[in-house]
């Protein structure tokens, strides 16, 4: 399984290219803050963790931005539920 995350700016999502699809955060940006707004996985990745990884990967993306962040997102709000080391990104 080949995969590859980055910061697609120009569409406002974090994504996460897994053999060929891609999963996806939608997020909203100002100069201190970032807002979680949806996660997307396609069909074709469901049931492999792909979305758990992108939550992940997406979370470590706006600590290392060091910007508070507000989450809109029903996937990452559950997520953060059970990832309480995240708690500190809340602003």
């Amino acid at each position: 399984m080949s995969e590859a995350f980055r910061d697609n700016a120009a569409q406002s999502r974090f994504e996460l290219t897994v053999d060929g699809h891609t999963a996806f955060v939608v997020y909203r940006k100002t100069p201190d803050t970032i807002t979680l707004v949806h996660t997307e996985v396609p069909p074709e990745l469901g049931g492999r963790g792909i979305g758990c990884k992108l939550a992940r990967a997406t979370l470590d993306a706006v600590r290392a931005q060091k910007i508070k962040l507000v989450v809109t997102c029903e996937f990452i709000q559950g997520f953060m539920k059970k990832h309480p080391e995240y708690d500190d990104l809340l602003g």
